[in-house]
């Protein structure tokens, strides 16, 4: 291969070309919780190399990738360049039907009630979704959290009952669930409890709501990630009768 050339071609895109032919492209995006992400696709390390080198001198870190559990190759070539494992993510694949998941005989936990999407008051929905940002700030820190919980904003910031389901605790709004229609298939976006609240079956109601309500939609399945880290998350979807599906490795340099 001769000299590679990159040029950053758009403020989100750079490309390698040798011998007048494209050979490998970069980007980056910004997720909603301020983190950004680079991914490199080259068919030659050096092509690699180098728009890796032009993305790493143009970006401010710190920078964020991502790379499958099993592909060591790619893990390698981002640790050269001073990337290090920052979390582990499992997937899982739940099915939905309660003769599966065990969830269809399941009663709410006392004084419990689980309000359908779009029943939700916004005051107290708001109230929830700040409590549970702060506890998470608190606590594991935001970088064991999926995308759909951000920072806690400056200002207040208007909170969408029609995403999210909401278990009511003796009148008080405790647990959420959201669930993301994707294509092809659904994903359980976000699943919390405030603390105060936990080891009570209040996640377990939520997560068999949000399961029978994809089932009486015709939907055969949903999918999850779950922080490795996270043991109680993990325990509660695997005894749903999830499967592990595989994971992958955010990789972070600071």
């Amino acid at each position: 291969m001769n000299t590679v050339m990159i040029t950053r071609v758009t403020q989100t895109e750079w490309q390698a070309v040798a011998d007048d032919r494209i050979v490998g492209r970069g980007d980056v995006s910004h997720r909603p919780d301020g983190r950004r992400f680079i991914s490199i696709d080259a068919w030659q390390d050096a092509a690699f190399d180098r728009i890796a080198a032009a993305m790493l001198t143009d970006l401010p870190e710190p920078l964020h990738t991502l790379v499958g559990e099993a592909d060591d190759e790619s893990r390698d070539h981002w640790e050269r360049l001073g990337f290090a494992v920052g979390r582990r993510e499992s997937e899982y694949v739940l099915p939905t039907d309660p003769g599966e998941t065990g969830l269809g005989a399941l009663r709410l936990p006392a004084g419990v009630t689980v309000l359908p999407a779009g029943e939700a008051d916004e005051s107290p929905l708001r109230a929830l979704d700040r409590a549970l940002r702060e506890e998470i700030e608190a606590t594991v820190g935001w970088r064991t959290m999926p995308a759909e919980v951000l920072p806690q904003p400056a200002v207040p910031v208007p909170v969408d009952p029609s995403k999210y389901a909401v278990a009511v605790r003796d009148g008080a709004y405790v647990g959420l669930v959201r669930v993301a229609p994707v294509p092809r298939r659904a994903r359980i976006g976000l699943l919390a409890v405030e603390a105060g609240h936990r080891r009570h079956g209040i996640g377990r109601a939520l997560l068999a709501h949000a399961l029978g309500e994809l089932h009486r939609a015709g939907r055969d399945s949903a999918w999850a990630e779950v922080d490795a880290s996270n043991t109680p998350a993990s325990a509660l979807v695997e005894s749903a009768g999830a499967r592990r599906t595989g994971g992958y490795q955010e990789l972070v340099r600071r």
